[in-house]
């Protein structure tokens, strides 16, 4: 049995003296696994498809029991990126949390098209990488079923004019609503912030970097959207610890 496909590379292991095995998300069939037999090898036709966040049109076929990939032609490698290790790292922890996120054999077309648009954002839009990472955040908890609510205060209602938002709960909430919230860390954002937020979460994916912000205000929109994954998933990553320790580095 045969199969064509374009795929993204999520994470490569080596395996064997030349084969890799490769988690990758499509279109049609979501997250898969794939054996890349020989993609180590000298002159292997199947190389350059076999490299992380790399996206290609794939032929497979199926090999005692697992997907295997006969032929490739590489579409994008996403040089740009490549050619900055923050973008790189940045690049690889958006790898791995569509990882965590997507579900093997189910569709995941939006967080698919998700991650290839912030990857072409890192590639070649003039965007500070942050303001790409937070959007990306805030997005794919979106997809996954982790919507916030923020279209007022989840108490009173009252459109918050010092908004702040509950990670644990994922609510909205004015100042004096606090303590009927719940209980977890709520963290404060300014108008901008919170407007940028509801652009993300509510607006047209196709626009989804489509909005400055003042360096307050992406700090506090990062610092939210990050801790916002990291309570909800109840785990951290590793490829987010090394982008943070490149983005520091001068």
């Amino acid at each position: 049995m045969h199969m064509v496909t374009h795929a993204l590379v999520l994470r490569e292991v080596n395996y064997k003296e030349s084969d890799k095995i490769l988690t990758v998300l499509t279109r049609e069939n979501g997250k898969m696994t794939l054996s890349a037999k020989g993609c180590r090898k000298k002159g292997s036709a199947i190389a350059a498809a076999s490299q992380l966040l790399v996206w290609s049109e794939m032929t497979l076929y199926e090999y005692q029991g697992r997907w295997a990939i006969k032929e490739a032609n590489t579409d994008r490698e996403f040089a740009g990126m490549r050619g900055d290790l923050e973008k790189l790292a940045l690049g690889c922890y958006f790898a791995e949390m569509a990882e965590l996120l997507a579900v093997e054999d189910v569709p995941s077309p939006e967080l698919l098209s998700l991650l290839l648009n912030s990857l072409h954002a890192l590639d070649k839009l003039d965007k500070p990488p942050a303001l790409v990472k937070a959007a990306f955040e805030w997005k794919a908890m979106c997809l996954a079923g982790y919507e916030p609510v923020l279209d007022g205060c989840a108490i009173c209602g009252d459109e918050p004019e010092q908004p702040l938002f509950n990670l644990s709960e994922g609510v909205l909430h004015c100042p004096a609503c606090r303590e009927e919230v719940g209980e977890g860390i709520s963290m404060p954002l300014t108008l901008a912030a919170l407007s940028a937020m509801r652009h993300v979460a509510y607006g047209d994916p196709k626009r989804l970097f489509s909005f400055q912000l003042d360096e307050q205000s992406l700090q506090q929109m990062g610092d939210t959207c990050e801790a916002y994954v990291l309570t909800q998933l109840e785990r951290g990553f590793g490829t987010l610890d090394f982008y943070k320790q490149m983005a520091l580095q001068p």
